[in-house]
């Protein structure tokens, strides 16, 4: 257990991902209120909606990926995270106001999820980077399950509370103390010691563009395999949203508070998936395979159960095969890339399998509106399965290249 939690041993880690972890709850308050208040208040049940607003929130993580992994990789990331955490607050806050006082309309939803998916896009892997100079790279694939960890228990917490407080006192208050919840990783990033921050690898001359992080992909048939497994399952199997929200509202037909519960239980399902890979001391190609083959296997039983609490269950461990599998490719972006273009490669892979959702988020939610929701879990569990065989492709080129090496 304590090798499982040994990078908590490190101030500047600890204080950050205290921090992160209260941001977190109130980032999963804010998204189950927003599935929400698109699918019961601006629209009649439209999971097509929903889509489009997973869409412009994750659109960006690809349209802006020239200069995404170049900033996380040149520019100073705590200060970056400043700017990033408190755009993204202020947004939590203007969408909080207009559901308040009654003005809030679907293409403001929309506008909203774009400029969020846009601040998202510059954070996300300038976070991710920034773990390194917290921890050094022996420690990195343990920050990593961790940072996996914080961020599956804040959805196990955020949709519960977000669902309780969407009865009691509606959406725009959900807005508005995810707002305020940013406070806790801005002061976390005020405290934090810069002496003790782990050196970063200085860029090499030439490397200055993201065309060098692709080149550098592409070289390596394992990272390649990676995004590729990452692409499908990102884009057609990570679409919880739509499955959750329009399973309870069209087949189970339940309220708010037994919505957020379900997020809560995949939720639980993903804490154990990081947990138990933070006990893991390296990423295996071996791993990556059997955990996208188990996301396929555990929606294909989620899509078929009779029931609210039968279902509930199937998704702890849709939430643990999840976890599993991102959490592996994360740490074998990171472990197996150039250091010198960690920040490009992170990017590069955080592009691909969200900024894919605008690709699969759509066409789900027009599976789960024309066919019905059970379908589009199907759908989303084939994604799965076809990762599966990238993994077997690659891992038995592996094998092939290392006998050879061997003889």
């Amino acid at each position: 257990m304590r090798s499982t939690f040994r990078s908590l041993a490190v101030y500047n880690y600890r204080l950050w991902a205290a921090g992160a972890l209260v941001s977190n709850v109130g980032t999963w308050m804010q998204r189950t209120a927003q599935d929400w208040i698109v699918l019961t208040q601006l629209t009649q049940h439209d999971a097509t909606s929903v889509g489009i607003v997973m869409s412009l929130q994750f659109g960006p993580q690809f349209l802006l990926l020239p200069l995404t992994g170049y900033v996380a990789d040149r520019l100073d990331r705590r200060r970056l995270l400043f700017y990033t955490q408190s755009a993204m607050a202020l947004l939590a806050l203007g969408l909080g106001v207009l559901t308040l006082t009654g003005a809030v309309q679907l293409w403001q939803v929309y506008l909203f999820a774009f400029l969020l998916g846009c601040a998202s896009a510059f954070d996300a892997p300038i976070r991710q980077s920034f773990v390194a100079e917290l921890v050094g790279d022996a420690q990195l694939a343990n920050a990593v399950a961790l940072n996996s960890t914080s961020f599956n228990a804040a959805r196990m917490i955020g949709p519960a509370v977000a669902g309780v407080l969407i009865a009691a006192v509606g959406c725009g208050w959900v807005f508005v103390l995810n707002a305020l919840s940013f406070v806790a990783v801005l002061a976390a990033l005020s405290l934090l010691r810069p002496a003790e921050f782990h050196p970063r690898l200085a860029t090499a001359g030439k490397r200055r563009g993201i065309a060098d992080g692709m080149r550098h992909v592409w070289g390596r048939p394992d990272l390649r395999a990676v995004l590729l497994m990452f692409f499908l399952i990102g884009a057609f199997g990570i679409n919880f949203p739509i499955y959750i929200s329009t399973m309870s509202v069209s087949v189970f037909h339940v309220g708010a508070g037994q919505f957020g519960l379900l997020t809560s239980s995949m939720a639980v399902g993903s804490v154990t998936g990081a947990l138990m890979a933070a006990g893991r001391e390296k990423p295996r190609m071996t791993l990556l395979l059997g955990a996208a083959l188990a996301f396929g296997a555990a929606l294909m039983i989620a899509a078929v159960m009779p029931s609210y609490r039968l279902f509930a269950v199937a998704l702890f461990f849709v939430g643990l095969a999840t976890q599993t599998f991102t959490t592996t490719a994360h740490s074998a972006a990171q472990l197996w890339s150039d250091p010198a273009l960690r920040g490009r490669v992170i990017a590069l892979v955080l592009a691909v399998s969200a900024g894919s959702t605008p690709l699969g988020a759509p066409l789900i939610g027009m599976v789960a509106d024309t066919l019905g929701p059970r379908w589009s879990l199907i759908a989303g569990a084939a994604s799965g399965f076809v990762a599966a065989v990238v993994g077997v492709v690659a891992l038995t080129r592996q094998r092939q290249a290392a006998a050879a090496a061997s003889a």
